[in-house]
């Protein structure tokens, strides 16, 4: 059986959550960390590899806690890494995946280290890698994935049937501006999860390279996935499919989520 790799970007810590590592955040009913809930999801659906993309402040802890194996599964580990003479913070999501690319070598997703996306989602990925030469991703209905602590942005999909022809990320949404941006409840958005063929690569790659060159002087912009996957599909270089889905997503942003998410797991378990 061919491998195809779960790839989590968790290579830094966030401000807004207290300067912790919001992977480690307890939100399981037998004391499962979140990244701890999503490994679930992810080796039960079939995955047979697990890559960590870390940072300088969560290298040693990932480490340490999960070492070179997870429920048989092996881990490895790939380090986002970043001048802090010049930049402020790592180049971003597209750089992530790119520091990882010489340990990926089969197919592979790529998601947060930080949400929950649902076993089913992680399945329908896996299948789609097994079955078709095209890339994948998820589209999560808007109106499911909005805060009720104000607004959010979200990268918004357009599609021609099953295929995307469009990613574009709008600022600042909340339940009652959908209409003036001219979106709805049930329009699919990105929540960063992504199923690639290895052959992308070395497109992202470039992209990167010419995007640092580009910005070498910018200590704060970032180099995004979404935006980067929409460049390629519009330039003709790659195709996605895109998977609507139903499923309940989770994620951590603030002090008090993680009780908020350990409430729903356990309500969303018993309704399904």
């Amino acid at each position: 059986m061919e491998n195809v790799a779960i790839v989590y970007m968790a290579a830094g810590l966030s401000s807004r959550f207290g300067g912790k590592i919001k992977q480690f955040a307890v939100v399981g009913e037998n004391g499962e960390s979140l990244i701890e809930y999503s490994l679930n999801q992810a080796v039960s659906a079939g995955f047979s590899k697990i890559i960590f993309i870390v940072g300088e402040k969560t290298e040693k802890p990932f480490k340490e806690i999960f070492g070179d194996n997870y429920k048989r599964v092996p881990v490895f580990y790939a380090f986002q890494n970043y001048n802090k003479e010049k930049r402020d913070r790592p180049w971003g999501t597209t750089d992530s995946l790119c520091s990882a690319k010489n340990i990926i070598d089969c197919d592979f997703v790529i998601c947060n280290g930080d949400d929950i996306y649902g076993e089913k989602v992680f399945r329908v990925l896996i299948r789609h890698l097994k079955n078709k030469n095209s890339n994948a991703s998820i589209g999560y209905r808007l109106g499911r994935v909005l805060s009720d602590k104000g607004g959010v942005n979200r990268a918004v999909y357009q599609v021609n049937g099953n295929n995307i022809n469009s990613i574009t990320e709008v600022f600042d949404i909340t339940k009652e501006n959908l209409k003036s941006k001219n979106l709805s409840e049930i329009s699919l958005c990105s929540m960063n999860i992504f199923a690639f063929h290895p052959q992308v690569l070395d497109l992202f790659e470039k992209i990167l390279v010419d995007f640092k060159e580009k910005h070498k002087d910018d200590r704060k912009i970032e180099c995004l996935l979404p935006n980067d996957i929409d460049s390629l599909i519009k330039k003709g270089k790659i195709t996605m499919e895109l998977y609507p889905t139903d499923e309940q997503w989770f994620g951590v942003t603030n002090p008090g989520d993680e009780v908020i998410i350990r409430k729903s797991l356990k309500k969303y378990r018993i309704i399904i």
